[in-house]
C-alpha cells in the first residue's frame, strides 16, 4: 500500500471510529488534536507541544498525557494498515522528564503482527532524545456496525 492510500485510510478509519478520541480528534474541544503522519517505513508521527496546561510536577509534562500519546500513535499506526484495533495492554517505560514548553514528537511502528493481535512501539522524543518508550498489544475489532474493517 502507498503512502497516499495509508493516509487515506488512517483518516477513514480515524473518523469512523475515533470522530470524538481524545487525543486525536480535531472536533474534541478539550482533546490533544494530534494529526498524524505517515512515513515511509510505515511509522506514524505527530507533534505535540507540551502546554503547561498539561503539566504533571514543575515543568514536566504528565505522565497520563504522555502514556496518552503513546497510545494515540500506537492506534492510529494500526488505523494507517487499515485495521481497528483496541488497546489490550500498555507498558511504559519513563526515561527522562518531558519538559513543558518544548514540542515533542510522538511516533509509534508496528513491531509484528499476528492478527487479530498486534504489538506497537511507540517513543516520545524532544529535543532529539528519547524520553519515553512504550509497548502495546492491540486486539482488531470489527468497524462499528458495519463488520470488519479490513
Amino acid at each position: 500500500m502507498t503512502i497516499d492510500l495509508m493516509q487515506a485510510e488512517l483518516a477513514r478509519i480515524q473518523s469512523q471510529m475515533h470522530d470524538n478520541c481524545v487525543v486525536c480528534s480535531h472536533s474534541n474541544e478539550c482533546g490533544l488534536g494530534l494529526k498524524f503522519t505517515l512515513s515511509e517505513d510505515g511509522s506514524v508521527q505527530a507533534t505535540f507541544n507540551c502546554d503547561k496546561v498539561f503539566e504533571g510536577y514543575k515543568n514536566v509534562l504528565h505522565g497520563g498525557i504522555v502514556s496518552s500519546l503513546m497510545d494515540g500513535a500506537m492506534t492510529n499506526c494500526i488505523f494507517a494498515h487499515g485495521c481497528s484495533a483496541v488497546t489490550a495492554e500498555l507498558n511504559v517505560r519513563f526515561r527522562h522528564p518531558v519538559v513543558i514548553g518544548k514540542p515533542a514528537i510522538v511516533r509509534a511502528w508496528i513491531d509484528r503482527s499476528s492478527p487479530p493481535l498486534y504489538v506497537v512501539k511507540a517513543e516520545v522524543l524532544q529535543d532529539q532524545q528519547v524520553k519515553t518508550t512504550a509497548t502495546g498489544k492491540f486486539m482488531e475489532q470489527p468497524a462499528a456496525g458495519s463488520g470488519e474493517v479490513r
